[in-house]
This record gives structure tokens, sequence and C-alpha cells, in this order.
């Protein structure tokens, strides 16, 4: 979600965003939006002003933030995890699992961390523009120049208020 968050900014170019645009793009509620930009604004990716002209944006040119950037930011674990609870010392392959396991995960972890520093969030915009001109069934793809944020607001506003009238 965080990629698509940021790669929406740098699709919107220097326009900061508000969190009910965001939102409606990733459908979520923007609630989780706000908690998640807190989180990437403490790690510098972000920047964000208050008021009825503010919203968020990009902190640096969208081909400088990798996905490992977005990665460590939000302090992910891992892509795998251990157990939760130790495994039983009592049995053959629960003595000794969590070491074994943990030197793959470390390898595992570090491949993916390798592709992710590869990656930035230009490269994912790039990555889209292909799949602008394409429909696939029961998905809309947008132009840039089809839909433009505004629009996507007004979108918004109109479910809610659709909401509140069948409530």
């Amino acid at each position: 979600v965080a990629v698509h968050v940021l790669t929406l900014m740098a699709w919107s170019g220097d326009e900061p965003l508000k969190s009910d645009q965001v939102a409606e793009s990733v459908n979520t509620n923007p609630v989780v939006i706000r908690r998640m930009l807190c989180e990437l604004a403490e790690a510098g990716l972000v920047v964000s002003q208050t008021g009825s002209l503010g919203g968020s944006r990009l902190a640096h040119d969208a081909a400088e933030t990798t996905l490992l950037d977005i990665y460590k930011a939000l302090e992910c674990q891992g892509v795998f995890s251990l157990h939760r609870q130790p495994p039983s010392p009592d049995c053959p392959v629960g003595v000794n699992i969590e070491t074994v396991l943990g030197d793959v995960l470390e390898e595992v972890d570090t491949a993916v961390e390798q592709v992710l520093a590869q990656i930035s969030i230009n490269d994912v915009v790039q990555r889209l523009k292909p799949c602008r001109e394409t429909t696939v069934a029961k998905k809309r793809h947008h132009k840039k120049e089809q839909v433009s944020l505004p629009e996507i607001r007004v979108s918004a506003r109109s479910r809610r208020a659709k909401a509140y009238r069948t409530a």
C-alpha cells in the first residue's frame, strides 16, 4: 500500500494530495492512509502540510526513493518470521529448526532487500505507463490525462453522500 501511495504522489507531481484522495485510490479508509503517512514522514519520505491547501507529497525526487526505503520505513520484520512461541526443546526438529530457518530467512531477506534497493518509485511510475493503455476485465486503468485527482476527490464525495442517503 505504501508503494501505491508514494507512486500516486509521484504521479501527481508537486500537487499535494489529501488523505481522502489517496484513500480513494487505495480503496481504504483515510485514517489508514494518515497513519501510514505519519510513518513515511518520520522516515523523511513524505512531507505534509495541514490546512485547506495542505496535503502530502514526496519529500525527494521519485528516482531517489527506493522500495527498500519504504520497506525500512515501515519497519518490516523480514519476508517470513519464525515461531511466535519457542518450539519444544524435546522435539528433534523443534530443538534446531529456528537455527536452520534463521539462516535461510537471512538469505531470503538479503535477496529481497537487494531487489528492493534497485527499484525506485520512478521505476514503478514508468512500469505503470504501459498499463495505462491496457484494459483488463473488470478493472479500470486510466491515462493520466483522463482522470485528474480532483475528479477522484469528487467521486469519493459522491460515494460518501450516497452512503449517507442509503443509511
